[in-house]
């Protein structure tokens, strides 16, 4: 986008600036783009100066006099609370009219569609888009975004989304975004509880993870939790395995999502069981070391459960 394009879109108020939100709004600056941002943590405030990122005093402050309005918070409540203006003003009646809302945190559907609500009858617009990709896609600008917008606001938002990610999916409207991402990463979390099951039984029966792998990876085992975020260390190097499980993306962050696919599931009445399993899993390992640890580090308990000769990381047959 040139300078010109992106001065066009104005001014883009960024409300929260983790290590998610962070490296999206500076490559928003790379590009070009005028950002002013907000963040109540001061190391995330700190990490976003040094990135050139200007910042507000408060998020009402950022949002005066924004075309769009980027938020990407730890919860749907939090995204309610600053529409409506639970404990400080409220974004809807500070920013101008028209404003586009733009929230790629990851919610619930219902939450998603009650903020759309909530933008549309203030007189401005809505798109939810939550993300895939981590850290690494945020910093790289390479994430997926999944997209909830009426045909024309996708439209007004997709070269906005294109600087910050490689693929940008419309799912359909207010609040398909979030659908779409609540049951792809119900699908990641039962995939990877699959696969580490399958490397501790196979370190239980005398393979190499390199043979496992290269059988799987080529057959119909195949799947993104195996060949691109493998839960052992060596035949994908780029994996937090290989890093002590340094989170890409946190087993919080995974049984939080979880938490979201159990719910969109009862509320639809899906008679599921891997789902809900599958968040119970994650549940207890977010309870301890596992929250702050890489999803992918789930192994680690399987093998303590199964007193494997692979959890000390050997060198014999499940050793690399």
């Amino acid at each position: 986008m040139t300078e010109n394009a992106a001065s066009a879109t104005g001014l883009i108020a960024f409300l929260g600036l983790g290590h998610m939100g962070g490296p999206m709004a500076a490559n928003l600056i790379k590009a070009g783009h005028e950002v002013v941002g907000y963040d109540p943590v001061p190391a995330a405030v700190e990490a976003a100066v040094a990135h050139g990122i200007p910042m507000a005093d408060t998020a009402a402050d950022a949002v005066r006099g924004a075309a769009v309005v980027l938020t990407m918070l730890p919860s749907g409540k939090h995204v309610l609370d600053a529409y409506r203006g639970v404990g400080g003003p409220g974004l809807l009646s500070v920013a101008p009219p028209d404003t586009l809302f733009l929230d790629c945190s990851t919610i619930n559907v219902d939450e998603a569609r009650e903020a759309a609500s909530l933008a549309v009858a203030a007189g401005h617009r809505s798109v939810d888009a939550p993300v895939s990709g981590g850290v690494v896609g945020a910093e790289a600008g390479t994430l997926t975004f999944m997209v909830g917008a009426l045909p024309g606001d996708f439209e007004t938002v997709k070269p906005i989304l294109e600087l910050m990610g490689k693929r940008i999916v419309h799912c359909g409207d207010h609040g398909a975004g979030q659908a779409a991402k609540v049951c792809n990463n119900m699908i990641l979390g039962v995939s990877m509880i699959a696969v580490a099951e399958a490397f501790v039984l196979g370190e239980k029966l005398g393979l190499t993870h390199q043979a496992l792998f290269d059988v799987a990876s080529n057959a119909s085992g195949q799947c993104w939790a195996l060949t691109t975020n493998c839960p052992v260390p060596g035949p994908v190097p780029t994996s937090p395995a290989n890093r002590d499980y340094q989170p890409g993306f946190a087993g919080a962050l995974m049984a939080k999502d979880l938490r979201l696919a159990v719910n969109a599931l009862e509320s639809t009445g899906v008679a599921a069981e891997m789902g809900p399993l599958a968040s119970r899993i994650y549940d207890a390992f977010a309870a301890g070391e596992g929250a702050a640890r890489d999803f992918s580090g789930i192994i680690t308990d399987i093998r303590e459960k199964s007193q494997s000769p692979g959890a000390a990381g050997g060198d014999g047959p499940a050793g690399e």
